[in-house]
């Protein structure tokens, strides 16, 4: 495991190793089912074994870390239900706040997102990078969410952003077909947005495409390898 050599000024230690592990966890360098084992992360860090158990029982808060009995903490697995409930949640949330902020946007902010998903088009139509394709499409989103107001609404909907990420990144099988259609949707929504559509209409064609995601995911037989 290798471990950070310089010291973050301004930071406490729980906060710095915290900041590794959940960086580590996201950028898939931990995967699920991957073990934490505090004392050699103590060590290798530089810290007491304190600030690890605090920062790994806050990522056990955060749903990204497991105790397992005879084992200890171990990063979170993924299956089916976990997949189908994050995504409920933020097609909720994103939903709302896509819509009751589209107002917001920037002409400015439109032309961003809409070239984005022009980049996550020409993907399409050549060698098709799942990673990528889903970093694109996060900055998608987050365009259109960036100017809620609600900042602890957008708090939370950025924690089940990260889940889904890693649920990605361990066990979606990415088809292009299904990106085509989700590419598509997005024109959908930025035009919704361009002509001022109500906020609920905006809200209910996120929410849907979000869902649709959802639904062509459990339409699939996934088996995960950790």
């Amino acid at each position: 495991m290798a471990m950070p050599t310089k010291a973050h000024a301004g930071i406490s230690k729980s906060e710095r190793v915290y900041r590794f592990l959940h960086n580590g966890i996201l950028d898939g360098k931990f995967t699920p089912g991957y073990r934490l084992v505090l004392d050699r992360i103590a060590r290798d860090m530089n810290v007491s074994p304190v600030p690890v158990r605090e920062a790994v029982r806050r990522l056990e808060a955060e749903g990204l870390v497991t105790f397992q009995r005879n084992v200890g903490a171990v990063v979170s697995g993924v299956d089916t239900e976990d997949y189908a409930a994050t995504m409920e949640t933020v097609a909720v949330m994103e939903g709302y706040i896509t819509g009751t902020t589209a107002e917001l946007l920037t002409e400015a902010d439109r032309q961003e997102a809409a070239e984005l998903n022009d980049q996550m088009r020409s993907m399409l139509q050549g060698a098709f990078d799942p990673r990528a394709f889903t970093s694109l499409n996060n900055q998608f989103h987050r365009i259109l969410t960036q100017k809620c107001t609600n900042h602890r609404l957008f708090d939370l909907l950025e924690r089940e952003w990260e889940r889904i990420t890693i649920i990605r990144r361990s066990a979606y099988a990415f088809d292009p077909r299904y990106s085509s259609r989700s590419v598509s949707e997005h024109d959908e929504i930025l035009q919704l947005i361009a002509q001022g559509a109500p906020a609920a209409e905006i809200e209910q064609l996120v929410r849907e495409h979000k869902m649709r995601t959802m639904r062509q995911y459990i339409a699939i037989d996934h088996h995960p390898k950790y």
